[in-house]
């Protein structure tokens, strides 16, 4: 990966990577959109803009260290995604699914935060998570520069109250968040820790939030914890599957299960998929 220091930030060759496709498919909900290839976002307590031309990245006011420690690995442009395209375009089922979102990268969020948003995100659209995420950090966050904020941490949850948390308007999901944070500020739920069991195991230890089924856990693993083998599966994804792959996805994927499903996912609610989900239900 070539990438340069310049006066204003840094400038980075990714030639497999589409900044709008990865901000806008569903898998982070902390970015705004300026303009077309053009984002500001909030990452582990930084703000920062980031903007795409063809296959040039600029990350203003970012400096070697911050690139280094937080948006490489952000960004997930380490990972030869053209490998694994090639490899999943070899399969005439995902061949046309892959060939509509290939710019698609799996970033590399705060496990905590991915707990939270995915939690929230049960039975709500996109829009809505955005803002009620926007308000949780608003609400308890450290405040940060141009009136954003911080995502709040385990601790700064743990003592709020139901009360408290009534103005985000995120409903049942509310205590689901407090048993969270709780857990996580007490100790009873590492998530470094969890990461690094094997994924069963992994899934299981996730589970024992309040609130946590079989799809925000995957959500949390692979989002949060970088594990390419976990599978979110929401309606979208099961209808899909459904038609695509009824006896799942071919065995040979599982290493890049995680890349897959996201574009399975993008493809069936922004592209073609969409209009053969209609036709079936129809």
């Amino acid at each position: 990966m070539e990438y340069r220091v310049l006066p204003h930030g840094i400038e980075v060759k990714a030639s497999c990577f589409d900044l709008d496709e990865t901000l806008s498919c569903g898998q982070c909900f902390r970015w705004d959109q300026l303009g077309p290839g053009n984002w500001r976002g909030v990452v582990s307590g930084r703000t920062i803009i980031v903007r795409q031309s063809e296959d040039v990245l600029l990350l203003e006011g970012a400096d070697l260290a911050d690139f280094q420690e937080l948006w490489r690995p952000y960004f997930d442009l380490d990972r030869d995604y053209n490998a694994l395209r090639q490899e999943m375009a070899e399969h005439p089922v995902l061949a046309p699914i892959v060939a509509f979102a290939p710019g698609i990268h799996i970033l590399a969020q705060p496990a905590w935060e991915a707990l939270c948003s995915f939690l929230i995100s049960q039975n709500n659209n996109i829009p809505r998570i955005r803002s009620i995420v926007s308000r949780l950090c608003a609400d308890f966050g450290e405040p940060l520069a141009d009136g954003l904020f911080a995502f709040p941490t385990p601790e700064a949850l743990a003592c709020v109250t139901l009360e408290q948390l009534a103005p985000l308007r995120c409903g049942y999901r509310a205590p689901y968040l407090i048993d969270a944070a709780r857990k996580v500020a007490d100790g009873h739920l590492d998530l470094e820790a969890i990461a690094r069991l094997p994924l069963d195991e992994a899934r299981e230890r996730l589970r024992s939030v309040k609130g946590v089924g079989p799809k925000v856990a995957e959500c949390v693993l692979l989002y949060g914890m970088g594990r390419m083998d976990a599978f979110p599966a929401d309606v979208w994804i099961k209808r899909t599957m459904g038609i695509l792959f009824p006896q799942g996805l071919p065995s040979c994927f599982a290493h890049c299960a995680g890349l897959a499903q996201q574009y399975i996912y993008h493809w069936s609610r922004c592209g073609p998929g969409r209009e053969i989900l209609q036709e079936q239900s129809s």
